[in-house]
């Protein structure tokens, strides 16, 4: 199909938007992921599937810093596709779906550890939480090089022709609109839990505030940077199938704003899940079920002695 005619004035303006967003963003995003990568891999004491989690999130948050600069090169000077264009090309399209993946396994951790707390014993572990992070690594690196090149064929991360490419609706499901729905269904399940949650003191009421904040702001910061994204590129595509060629400046325009907006996210992360771990450090002891029923365990009827802290436990039950 026919190439479209590129706005210069409107290229322009992106290439502003960019400056005034990416700027602040890598003068915060660096030291600010660089002192959370240093809280959670040296400060934190004990490993725990959330800090594997959030380690993963701070690399692949540090991958994207790395290339935003190359991003903004790549838009003012129309640099061509080559081997320098492929590698950031293959880092940039694995940073974002490896961020809202593991976002998601965050959320399916907080929501199992606070709704499934013995369930949980089972489930969890910080080596599962890293097996995990290592297939999605694997996964997505081998996606990325087995990628079309996104362009037309001329020049680096930009696209001015009207050929949809249906295969990213693919990556838009699995990298994007799954996630949501988790995201959005274990955050809603987790503050009702929470809410449902029978205080008992002052400072337990305080905590559960805290994490119903944590909770509602982690959700929203998800939604308000990825969705935008997503939805232009859906918009795009639908323009590419319509073959309207007059409206693909002004969406292409749309994308770029959009992507970011999104890629803003890499310095939110910083400030949202280094207090989500430090309130959720606390949840297995604090909150471990909503409304909690204990029972004892009648040592003699076991042919085995239990534990002094298995003489008590508690059973999580939730209404969803």
């Amino acid at each position: 199909m026919e190439n479209c005619t590129e706005n210069n004035t409107l290229q322009n303006g992106i290439v502003t938007f960019q400056l005034i967003v990416y700027i602040p963003v890598l003068f915060l995003g660096i030291p600010l992921n660089m002192i959370a990568f240093w809280i959670f891999c040296c400060k934190l004491k004990s490993w725990s599937e959330t800090r594997v989690y959030l380690i993963n999130l701070v690399v692949a948050d540090s991958f994207l810093l790395v290339v935003l600069p190359f991003l903004i090169y790549f838009t003012i000077y129309d640099h061509p596709m080559d081997s320098l264009c492929f590698t950031i090309q293959n880092i940039y399209f694995t940073n974002m779906p490896m961020s809202t993946l593991t976002i998601m396994l965050i959320a399916i951790d907080r929501y199992i550890a606070i709704k499934f707390p013995l369930k949980a014993k089972v489930l969890r572990s910080p080596l599962k939480s890293a097996s995990v992070c290592g297939f999605l690594w694997v996964t997505l690196l081998t996606s990325s090089f087995l990628r079309p090149k996104f362009n037309d064929k001329r020049l680096c991360l930009q696209k001015k022709s009207l050929q949809p490419n249906y295969s990213v609706l693919l990556s838009f499901v699995f990298g994007y609109f799954i996630p949501l729905g988790v995201v959005i269904f274990c955050s809603v399940q987790v503050i009702r839990c929470l809410k449902k949650k029978m205080a008992t003191s002052p400072h337990e009421t305080k905590l559960i505030q805290k994490a119903i904040h944590i909770v509602s702001v982690n959700l929203c910061v998800f939604v308000v940077c990825f969705s935008p994204l997503y939805i232009t590129l859906l918009f795009r595509l639908a323009v590419e199938v319509a073959g309207a060629c007059s409206l693909i400046s002004k969406v292409g325009a749309t994308v770029q704003i959009s992507a970011c907006l999104a890629n803003s996210n890499c310095c939110l992360d910083a400030f949202c899940y280094y207090f989500a771990a430090k309130e959720f450090h606390e949840f297995p002891s604090l909150f471990p079920n909503c409304i909690s029923k204990r029972f004892k365990i009648n040592r003699s009827q076991e042919s085995q002695p239990l534990p002094p802290t298995d003489q008590v436990m508690t059973e999580t039950k939730c209404s969803a």
